[in-house]
C-alpha cells in the first residue's frame, strides 16, 4: 500500500512539475512580449508621439483621449501580472521539486534516481526554451526624456543561434555542447542505465555514464559563461533583468549533481557484476 501511494505521489508530482513549468514559461513569454511592446513605445518616435497625444488631450480639455498613455498603462498592468504569475509558478515548480527530492530519498536507489532523472530532464527543457535575461539600453534625450535605444530578451538556444550568426563559432559550439548536448546525453544515458541495469550490455552504459559524469562540473562553468556573455554589451546597459529560465537551468544543475550522487549506488560494483554474470 505504501509503495502504491509513493508511486502515485511521484507521478502526480512529476505531472505538477510539468504543469507549473509550462505555466511559468507561458507567462515568461507573455511578459517578454509585453516588455518588448512597451520598449517600442518608449523609443524616440514613440515618446514623441506620446507627447503629441498628451498635448492634444490637454488643449482639447480631455475630449480627445491620450490613447498612447492608456495603451501603455494597460500594457504595464499586463506586464506586471505576467511577471508575478511567471515567478509564482516558478515558486510552485521549485516547491514541487523539493518535494520530489524528499520522496526520492525514501525510495529504492533505482526508483529514486529515475524520479530525479525525469525531473532533471523537465528542468533542462524549460531552462533551454525559457528566456533567462532581458537587457535594455537607455539614454536621456533632451525634450523627450528617457529613451530606450534597444531591448533584447535572451535565452540559451536563442543566444547559441545568434553566436553562430555573428561568427563566434567557438563560443557557440562550447555552449551548445555543454548546455544542450552533454546534459541531454547524461540524462538519456542515466535513464537507460537504470532501465537496463540488469542486462549484460548495461556495463557499456555504466562505463559511458562514469566517463560523462567526470564532466558534471562543466554545467556550473556553463552557467557562469552564460551570465558573462549575456550581461556583456558594447553599449551602456542600464538595466538587465534575470528571468525564470535561468532558475530552471540552475535547478537542472543542482538536480544533475544530486542524481549523479544517487546513481553511484545504482551502478555499484556489485550491481555491475550481477549484470555481467547474467547469461
Amino acid at each position: 500500500m505504501l509503495k502504491v501511494l509513493r508511486i502515485v505521489l511521484i507521478l502526480t508530482s512529476l505531472i505538477a512539475l510539468g504543469y507549473f513549468g509550462i505555466q511559468s514559461y507561458r507567462h515568461a513569454k507573455l511578459y517578454e512580449q509585453n516588455t518588448a511592446t512597451i520598449a517600442s513605445h518608449c523609443d524616440a518616435n514613440g515618446l514623441a508621439q506620446g507627447k503629441l497625444d498628451k498635448f492634444t488631450s490637454v488643449i482639447s480639455f480631455g475630449f480627445i483621449k491620450d490613447e498612447t498613455k492608456e495603451k501603455l498603462d494597460r500594457l504595464k498592468k499586463e506586464q506586471t501580472t505576467n511577471r508575478v504569475l511567471g515567478k509564482t509558478n516558478l515558486y510552485y515548480f521549485m516547491v514541487t521539486l523539493i518535494f520530489l527530492i524528499i520522496i526520492s530519498l525514501s525510495c529504492s536507489p533505482r526508483a529514486g534516481t529515475m524520479t530525479l532523472a525525469i525531473a532533471s530532464l523537465i528542468s533542462l527543457i524549460f531552462g533551454l526554451i525559457t528566456p533567462i535575461l532581458m537587457v535594455t539600453i537607455h539614454k536621456e534625450v533632451e525634450h523627450l526624456g528617457d529613451v530606450i535605444l534597444s531591448f533584447e530578451s535572451k535565452g540559451i538556444l536563442g543566444s547559441i543561434s545568434k553566436l553562430f550568426e555573428s561568427g563566434e563559432i567557438a563560443v557557440a559550439i562550447t555552449i551548445l555542447l555543454f548546455s544542450v548536448i552533454v546534459p541531454l546525453a547524461k540524462i538519456v544515458t542515466l535513464i537507460f542505465t537504470i532501465i537496463f541495469r540488469d542486462y549484460r550490455f548495461s556495463h557499456h552504459l555504466v562505463e559511458f555514464f562514469r566517463h560523462i559524469g567526470k564532466w558534471s562540473m562543466i554545467d556550473v562553468f556553463v552557467v557562469a559563461t552564460l551570465l558573462v556573455y549575456l550581461t556583456s554589451n558594447k553599449g551602456s546597459v542600464s538595466h538587465a533583468e534575470i528571468e525564470v529560465g535561468l532558475y530552471f537551468f540552475l535547478a537542472y544543475v543542482i538536480l544533475s549533481m544530486v542524481t549523479t550522487i544517487k546513481m553511484k549506488r545504482v551502478i555499484s560494483p556489485s550491481s555491475r557484476q550481477h549484470a555481467l554474470e547474467m547469461p
